[in-house]
């Protein structure tokens, strides 16, 4: 894993020492001595990860933190702590800024790489769901955001995995403002609950006996419905190996015993804001996906699949030597409804006809919106003779029944004129087998509209 880290300290052997570690697993590492450098550097250079001390001259670590989280360019970098103050109110406050993390010094060196490559990981991922969705989302600030019982508009729910009914009651305490909290003691139970409720963050104290909580997170981890929610260990103090370990199966953060109920409120609502930013960008993304191949009035598919998809489609049929139709379709003087009516009941007429061709044609077949009021259907395995019988079906079920688009009268009219033809494997490929239908359609509309018209190869 290669990524550019920032290291923020006043002090040069600090700095000598992180870039040391840095360097030796090959980050490319920039430097800087205190706040306002720091900042400046991130907002003209791109930046991965910053390494912050908080003590320094001018503006302090936490104010540089409040600073990047409020900045739309620099909101997404995570930031961990790197600091020789070591009280609970102190990582508070750091996690209150937006911070990820809080490394006390002097570091040990296998946690903060462990630490380091999990955040960088998780950067990766929501920076590529981000360009994927074109960056219509973006992670809300941590910062921009109150610490207390408003910091989230619905509270988390959350499963807590934990051997002691005495610990559940407090750590329920700590987090009932923003988690609706189910309790279970016993671990195959709860990696069964885990994978049949949409949980928003997991909590796993190492008090089960008979368990392993490192196994546990891993048996989350490899399941598809547990893959992706957060989950947040709780392990005893002198167990570095341990936290190494579980971010690196990964575990997204942990807090060690005694924990602070302060601190672990912090930790548990970065997390679950951070899922629900990471639940938008997917969904931003299966929208866009959406968006690029269906058409919005319709719901059909749009022309740039059905080029794709015929294509494709073509080769197969050349391949397996089976037959391929498509009909190519219209509103009959579809002009004279929005020149009348509006436009507002032309595109009625359109979703109406998309319906009734929707249910003509088989769920094999492709309906496409091909731009305006014209419509395509491409017919895979299907001859010549079958799909006369789909295009007499559909301009049936055009005619036959009047469009109900105006709201106040009597239903409009509506007919459709079209156009066949087969593909033949000798001669054809998309666009002479879509010219050939659109030669069809024409035919059809001048021979008086309102019938189908086959076109075969000459």
């Amino acid at each position: 894993m290669t990524a550019r880290v920032l290291v923020v300290d006043d002090i040069p052997a600090n700095v000598k020492l992180l870039e040391t570690h840095l360097l030796a697993e090959y980050f490319e590492v920039l430097t800087a001595e205190d706040g306002m450098t720091a900042l400046d550097i991130c907002d003209k250079t791109q930046v991965d990860l910053i390494l912050l001390d908080i003590m320094m001259p001018g503006i302090d670590g936490f104010e540089v933190c409040r600073r990047l989280k409020a900045n739309p360019k620099t909101v997404n970098i995570p930031v961990v702590m790197v600091t020789a103050l070591d009280q609970p109110e102190d990582r508070v406050e750091g996690l209150k800024c937006g911070a990820d993390d809080f490394l006390t010094k002097p570091v040990n060196n296998m946690q903060l790489m462990a630490r380091v490559k999990s955040l960088l990981r998780l950067k990766m991922l929501t920076d590529e769901l981000r360009n994927q969705a074109g960056g219509s989302v973006s992670f809300d600030s941590l910062d921009d955001q109150k610490f207390g019982p408003s910091t989230l508009e619905e509270r988390g729910l959350t499963l807590l995995i934990d051997g002691r009914a005495t610990s559940h009651e407090r750590i329920a305490k700590s987090i009932s403002e923003i988690a609706d909290i189910n309790a279970i003691s016993d671990p195959e139970a709860a990696l069964f609950e885990a994978a049949e409720t949409p949980y928003e963050l997991i909590i796993i104290n190492d008090n089960i006996a008979g368990c392993d909580p490192l196994r546990l997170c891993s048996q989350l981890r490899s399941r598809e419905a547990t893959r992706f929610v957060p989950i947040l260990i709780m392990l005893p103090p002198g167990e570095e190996q341990h936290i190494v370990r579980a971010l690196d199966i990964g575990v997204n953060d942990y807090i060690l015993h005694p924990f602070d109920p302060n601190e672990l409120y912090a930790r548990s609502l970065t997390q679950i804001k951070r899922h629900r930013s990471s639940e938008k960008l997917k969904a931003s993304l299966s929208k866009s996906v959406e968006l690029a191949v269906v058409d919005p009035l319709t719901g059909l598919n749009n022309r740039h699949f059905l080029d794709a998809y015929m294509d494709k489609l073509i080769s197969r049929s050349k391949r397996r030597n089976t037959p391929i139709s498509l009909l190519i379709t219209d509103i009959d003087k579809f002009k004279n409804v929005n020149d009348t009516y509006g436009h507002d009941a032309g595109d009625e007429a359109l979703k109406e006809f998309a319906r009734r061709l929707r249910s003509t044609v088989r769920g094999a077949d492709l309906a496409c919106r091909f731009g305006g009021e014209e419509f395509i259907v491409l017919m895979p395995d299907t001859t010549q003779q079958m799909a006369l019988q789909v295009a007499e079906r559909l301009r049936q079920s055009i005619e036959e029944q009047p469009f109900d688009i105006t709201g106040e009268g009597d239903p409009l009219p509506v007919t459709t004129s079209v156009g066949v033809t087969c593909f033949n494997p000798e001669y054809d490929d998309s666009k002479t087998l879509l010219k050939r239908a659109d030669n069809a359609l024409y035919e059809a509309k001048s021979q008086g509209r309102n019938r189908v018209v086959l076109k075969e190869v000459a």
